[in-house]
């Protein structure tokens, strides 16, 4: 076992001192790599005093300044991407082309940020009235939070500190204590890219650490992503002491599979959205909606075959599809859903209970699992697994198959394989999600664009990543500016202005 891990406190790492420590796991081999300390509210609040004296000199560097930062930033991570993808894959267990892809997608996130000149303008009128111009100005709230899951270790922690710093904020990051390491030395890279002290702090924690940075007073907004229920308390929470929040959760992701299809095709994008990652995807494509039966039985052979071949091996092998589950509890809850749906009724054609890896058979290993004949009412449909487990719902036609991911509790994406531009026009617009793929089956968007959901999904006005972040991580200050020239009668008026 390694040596205990630490946070990351004024610009270098700190050791914790509750005395509360979480195990670190090696899912390849179930075993525990190493310790991460679990903070304190004590030591939560003196990495907030910390990050409120940075602050303020951070807010003070011009934008252009700061975003040569994160310039910086991209080149030293890309320099270590090799050893950072290998970490990550260690703690997680996702395989290290798809640990590549989470550290990549969030440097994407960084470039963009470096935009934050122009997207930190404000906007401007003269004349307004007479001899009164008008102008706005974009300016940091201070200390803001963020708190991000085990799935995505580097991309959902990238997501927020890029648009939170480059607006001239500090931020405190409580990343997953399952797989602490890369928030941890993404921090140091920062550091070492010229962030000053004090503006990350990286406080690792449990709801004891969540709890201090809900009730702190100088933490002026909140990101957060998990599960629903999760973020449905940091959300009220957060609010009701007067916090911004946006905060992300569960999802049952559905993709629609019309006749017309290329049916070779849409079952590539299937098996990759599925069972990559292990099925430890909030954009995981868990619910395939074939339209009609003949549609659907050749879907169900294919995907069948498929799934039975899947390449599942060490996170280091980078011939694998998809490496093992987080943890051994992670693992249990998966086969206890795939118990659960055998009791209801549903179909289960592939069963990857009992895959074991040789070498490895302590290893939180699982095969992939694929059910048909589900139906609405079962625990399978409603509820997120976040496993490799793809479930089959057969509708009877297209208005069904647009119903079942719009009436669903979760809605986070959605996609529909189709040669039908005039079906896929009308299914983007008509169905109640806030992603939509079109023959794309994790319709993850841009940087330039927001990333959220809707319902339960997400909870808050404005989304990640896109100018929806600089929004989020800055309050508008609007002056109205006049200077009186010669003015002889200035007497006191008791009317409201106008612009007349």
């Amino acid at each position: 076992m390694t040596p205990d891990l630490t946070h990351f406190i004024a610009g270098k790492r700190v050791s914790g001192t509750s005395d509360r420590f979480s195990d670190v796991f090696d899912p390849n081999a179930g075993t525990v790599a190493t310790r991460v300390p679990l903070a304190s509210t004590a030591e939560v609040d003196a990495a907030v005093a910390d990050a409120v004296a940075a602050q303020r000199e951070w807010a003070r560097w011009n934008p252009q300044r700061r975003a040569r930062v994160l310039l910086r930033f991209l080149q030293l991570v890309n320099e270590e991407i090799d050893a950072l993808a290998a970490l990550l894959a260690s703690e997680h267990g996702k395989t290290v082309p798809d640990a590549r892809g989470d550290i990549q997608r969030g440097l994407e996130v960084i470039e963009f940020s470096a935009g934050a000149p122009h997207l930190l303008k404000g906007e401007y009128s003269t004349e307004a009235g007479t001899g009164i111009d008008v102008y706005s100005m974009r300016q940091p709230l201070g200390v803001v939070a963020a708190i991000t899951p085990f799935n995505f270790p580097a991309m959902i922690p990238l997501w927020k500190a890029g648009p939170a710093l480059a607006s001239g904020n500090a931020v405190i990051l409580k990343p997953s204590e399952r797989d602490p390491s890369v928030p941890l030395r993404l921090a140091e890279l920062f550091a070492e890219a010229g962030l000053p002290p004090g503006v990350l702090n990286v406080v690792n924690g449990d709801k004891e650490a969540v709890d201090a940075i809900l009730h702190h007073p100088d933490i002026r907004a909140v990101g957060f992503v998990g599960s629903t229920p999760i973020a449905e308390y940091v959300y009220t929470t957060a609010t009701a002491n007067r916090k911004r929040a946006q905060c992300f959760g569960g999802a049952k992701n559905h993709a629609i599979i019309l006749p017309d299809t290329d049916l070779d095709r849409t079952v590539d994008a299937l098996i990759g959205a599925a069972f990559g990652s292990a099925g430890e995807r909030c954009m995981a494509i868990s619910v395939a909606v074939p339209v009609g039966e003949e549609t659907a039985d050749r879907l169900v052979e294919k995907l069948a075959e498929r799934t039975r071949g899947l390449r599942i091996g060490v996170s280091s092998d980078e011939s694998a599809d998809l490496g093992p589950l987080v943890t051994a509890a992670a693992k249990k809850r998966v086969v206890d859903y795939i118990d659960l749906g055998v009791q209801e009724g549903a179909e289960l054609v592939v069963d990857g209970r009992d895959f074991v890896l040789d070498g490895h058979e302590e290893g939180y290993f699982l095969g992939g699992s694929l059910f048909d004949r589900v139906t609405p009412d079962m625990t399978l449909y409603r509820e997120e697994i976040f496993g490799p487990v793809l479930v089959v719902v057969r509708a009877k036609d297209y208005e069904e198959a647009l119903r079942l991911p719009s009436e669903h509790e979760y809605g986070n994406g959605v996609a529909i394989f189709t040669r039908d531009g005039d079906a896929a026009r009308d299914f983007a617009a008509r169905v109640d999600t806030g992603m939509v793929g079109v023959n794309v089956p994790i319709p993850v968007p841009l940087a330039y664009y927001t990333f959220g959901g809707w319902k339960a999904s997400g909870f808050g006005d404005l989304n990640q990543h896109g100018p929806d972040a600089f929004r989020f991580y800055t309050k508008t200050k609007t002056v109205t500016s006049r200077w009186p020239s010669g003015v002889k009668d200035d007497a006191s008026s008791f009317v409201i202005p106008t612009m007349a």
